[in-house]
């Protein structure tokens, strides 16, 4: 089912968690964070939606790296109802789609729950001092549509924050499959 973000509260400060990646190793938020603040995005290997904005999204979050802002990627879909999203596949996806970021296993949905996400993709973006200062879209691309000229949403947004010292204030929701609750 499609679905898009819902509106958050600007502001609200960054639930902790600990989750499994896929190198074994324990996560939690303060593995994440780094000077200018960390993306949390919830994907899964399945939804066509995300499938469609990998690339990009690994090239944008290589780009946020780079300027000391840390991200991690987590999947909440119930994997045994849709095996596509176990474990063992989302190593696979991690290393087809050359991750340079952790790839977190939300097994109790747990933090999907805490964080308010509704689909595949879905962002959550925070400031140095763990609030939220921008929720919605990777970029204006269209699904499966061809690009000239792309809009880099979450990097405009940490730029404003970065530079400005300010947040952006038209927000455009994500949109993709919803999460699969158990």
């Amino acid at each position: 089912m499609l679905l898009n973000s819902k509106k958050v509260d600007i502001g609200v400060h960054a639930k902790d968690f600990e989750l499994k990646n896929v190198d074994n190793e324990i996560y939690t938020l303060n593995d994440i964070k780094k000077k200018n603040g960390f993306v949390i995005a919830f994907i899964c290997n399945h939804c066509p939606y995300v499938k469609d904005i990998i690339t990009r999204l690994v090239d944008d979050f290589n780009v946020l790296l780079k300027q000391d802002i840390g991200v991690a990627a987590v999947m909440p879909n119930d994997y045994k109802a849709y095996p596509e999203d176990s474990f063992e596949n989302m190593v696979k996806f991690s290393n087809n789609n050359n991750f340079s970021f952790p790839y977190l296993f939300d097994y109790k949905q747990e933090v999907a729950k805490s964080y308010g996400a509704v689909c595949t993709p879905d962002f959550f973006c925070f400031d140095n001092k763990n609030k939220l200062f921008y929720r919605g879209r990777l970029d204006n691309v269209k699904f499966k549509a061809n690009f000239l000229e792309r809009e880099k949403s979450i990097i405009n947004a940490y730029d404003k924050m970065i530079k400005e010292n300010s947040i952006v204030t038209k927000q455009f929701s994500s949109m993709g499959c919803s999460i699969k609750w158990r």
